[in-house]
């Protein structure tokens, strides 16, 4: 493999109501029949077994996705067939995982976008939209989308792309009141499900890598007023914010970060945009914390130090948000190495003698399954999931045993796993009959090199890392099915206890859907190229699929009306492998609109075909530009364009593909899009900011180079 080679599968692989009455109190036992329409509370949710319904975003607030329904089982699921669909109107990321409640189910889509909808017969009852200013797309790392809603006391909890956190009536869908979470002038983003205990709201936030200063809030579930906030980075003066979070960082944070670098103009990072779990039997809250902005610490803090809480998982008191303890995956997180992703809780015979242990468990970006003790956050084990080069372990306290070629320099080092992770937001779930925990798990690596041209910018990516480093100004056409060979994905059984996998399935791509379990001995995950699978939760072994018709990446979910038990999963494009890596998405899946697709036993439903039009494959101009200005063009696509239009030039199709768009046939035009902003209104904003209009133009002459090589590609092919 040549240098170019390796450089370029790590840059490709970078991006991308009140209730109508009085709802039960925590200490009055739950009545068979609610009281108010979608009477949730705290207790409701927690003697759930995510059964005949689904009341919160991982089943229970355990989180481990796991369902006691029994009706569909490794007996009867060869007869499962579609029961019904309904068409989410996008073709951007869908995300959502399907909240079902008193026979109504609650989904989101792109662009925050709620729906709800007969949950039996998938009949739409309500839509609202937020009506979303398309310009903040351009905040969005990681596409439009929105992972899921919370119900709770007649009420319905939505966090919004631009930074609202909402409550609806679950009835109608009317507003009933509306929060700001976040500092709208800054790139932050909202794409996370809320939760909702003892009447408190929580939500986090994302834009890590553009540049802002995470943290998770609690807003009172009837008022919208902010209860309490815990930041997950110190600002710049190290002083108080008269947050829950001060005295955490003046005891053991604000040591952490030195007092230059870029982390004190650009916020530092970590975003919690993710995982957060309530922990009852200790009463807290349990939540991932992202990366540092910059991505690189020579440039976020060259004083070298832990940066907390960084890539942690950390839990607060759950009445009034203020420190327990922490748990960093990734100190000094170099890579965009998430602590982010699902945290499940569980009873496992960890303690002495075999006795039962409460543990948290979690398998980040970092390639490493961590279990902890939940009340304290002691680090128990931790063993590598995936193949991995960036350390030689980890020691007996769970600290990464760095090699030195991980903390880059001008010369890329090609890394695995690489910022899109070993596994990302893709739920996993967890089998306690069986101790099992299913990881959606993949590779994708990355080359890292240091960027010599960094500088902070305002709403920009800040990786202060060089992702076109010996990446050639042309790359033959074939690369991209080189490429799209080096992505692997697969299906882990981890046991937790033993620290190894029990079983694995092979799949053919990357960026495969999150995991449902249930206890009718089942495992379901959607994949990339549009099947959804039911496999033996003890064997691996595939039982069922069907063909969705389009990308099954969300978190499935599974209720019960009726006495028929449905399968649920919601469909569609998009997301950071979705924008960034247009080069692995295979042409027999085609992009279309986003669906939620409920299954049953003896369904005889079906799934539409997509009826996108084929695109029109041909240059809209003849080249232009000399080498060097091609070569530049280059460039500043890598920094500007590739995590939206893919690498290369080569879309998925969720974005433009802008080889074979009209726009790149003409200069007025081009430049009306890029420097003008014509199409803000569509999400394309002006770059007017970052790009002179020579630099656009060049890019335009990359891309049309681009066009005409893959052209003259596949003329010699036919």
């Amino acid at each position: 493999m040549t240098h170019w080679q390796s450089t370029l599968i790590a840059w490709a692989s970078f991006a991308i109501l009140v209730a109508c009455g009085q709802a039960k109190t925590a200490d009055q036992a739950p009545s068979a029949e609610p009281e108010a329409f979608a009477a949730v509370d705290t207790q409701r949710i927690s003697t759930a077994s995510a059964g005949e319904e689904w009341l919160t975003y991982g089943g229970t607030y355990d989180e481990q996705r796991h369902s006691s329904l029994t009706n569909v089982n490794t007996d009867t699921v060869s007869d499962l067939g579609v029961a019904w669909t309904y068409d989410l109107a996008t073709n951007r990321g869908v995300e959502s995982t399907p909240i079902v409640v008193d026979g109504v189910m609650y989904v989101t889509s792109a662009w925050s976008l709620v729906y709800a909808l007969d949950a039996k017969t998938g009949e739409e009852l309500w839509v609202y939209d937020p009506d979303v200013d398309r310009a903040v797309g351009v905040k969005a790392c990681c596409d439009v989308v929105n992972r899921g809603v919370a119900v709770y006391d007649g009420k319905v909890y939505v966090g919004i792309i631009d930074g609202r956190l909402e409550a609806l009536d679950a009835e109608t869908g009317e507003v009933v009141w509306s929060k700001v979470t976040v500092d709208q002038s800054k790139p932050y983003t909202i794409t996370g499900a809320p939760r909702v205990v003892n009447g408190k709201v929580l939500i986090g936030n994302g834009g890590a890598e553009l540049g802002v200063r995470g943290y998770i809030s609690a807003y009172d579930a009837n008022t919208g007023d902010k209860v309490w906030r815990f930041y997950t980075v110190p600002n710049p003066e190290k002083q108080p914010d008269g947050e829950v979070s001060d005295a955490a960082f003046e005891d053991i944070g604000n040591v952490t970060w030195g007092d230059d670098g870029a982390w004190v103009t650009d916020g530092g990072g970590g975003t919690v945009w993710d995982s957060i779990v309530y922990d009852e039997v200790n009463d807290q809250i349990i939540f991932g914390v992202g990366n540092g902005s910059p991505w690189n610490r020579d440039f976020r803090d060259p004083s070298g130090g832990d940066n907390l809480f960084l890539s942690s998982i950390v839990a607060v008191d759950a009445e009034t948000g203020t420190y327990k303890w922490h748990f960093q995956t990734t100190p000094g997180d170099n890579w965009d190495y998430t602590a982010t992703q699902t945290i499940i809780l569980a009873d496992l015979p960890l303690g002495e003698d075999g006795a039962s242990r409460r543990i948290a468990m979690q398998a980040p970006k970092n390639g490493f399954f961590y279990v902890l003790d939940a009340e304290t956050g002691e680090f128990l084990s931790g063993d590598a999931f995936v193949p991995q080069n960036w350390t030689t372990g980890l020691d007996e306290n769970g600290r990464p045993i760095e090699i030195a070629d991980a903390r880059y320099g001008e010369v890329p080092y090609q890394q695995t796993p690489g910022p899109l992770g070993a596994h990302n937001w893709h739920p996993m779930a967890f089998n306690p009959e069986l101790n099992l925990a299913y990881i959606p798990a993949q590779e994708i690596p990355q080359a890292y090199a240091s960027d010599p041209r960094f500088e902070s910018d305002a709403i920009a990516w800040n990786t202060g890392a060089d992702f076109s480093a010996g990446v050639p100004p042309i790359a033959p056409p074939e690369v991209a099915k080189f490429l799209r060979s080096s992505l692997k994905g697969r299906l882990i059984a981890w046991d937790p206890i033993a620290g190894e996998p029990r079983w694995t399935v092979e799949h053919d791509n990357a960026w495969n859907g999150g995991v449902l379990s249930t206890a009718g001995g089942l495992v379901f995950q959607g994949k990339l190229n549009g099947e959804f699978a039911a496999y033996d939760a003890a064997t691996g072994d595939k039982l069922w699929s069907h063909d969705l018709k389009s990308g099954g990446a969300s978190g499935p979910g599974t209720f019960m009306i009726d006495g028929e038990q449905y399968v649920t999963i919601t469909t569609g494009w998009g997301s950071a492998f979705g924008l960034s890596a247009g080069f692995a998405y295979d042409e027999t899946v085609p992009s279309t609109v986003g669906k939620v697709v409920t299954f049953k036993l003896g369904g005889e439903g079906e799934i539409a075909d997509p009826d996108f039009p084929m695109m029109d494959k041909t240059p809209k101009a003849d080249s232009f530009g000399d080498e060097t200005m091609i070569a530049e063009g280059a460039v500043h696509y890598a920094r500007n364009c590739t995590v939206c239009h893919g690498p290369l030039a080569v879309s998925s199709g969720v974005l433009p593909d802008l080889r074979w768009s009209a726009i790149t046939g003409n200069e007025t035009a081009w430049k009306g899009v890029v420097i003008d902003g014509n199409l803000a209104v569509n999400g394309m904003v002006s770059f007017a900011d970052y790009l002179t209009p020579e630099q656009s133009e060049s890019i335009r002459a990359y891309v049309l180079a681009q066009a005409h090589a893959a052209a003259t590609a596949e003329a010699g092919e036919n």
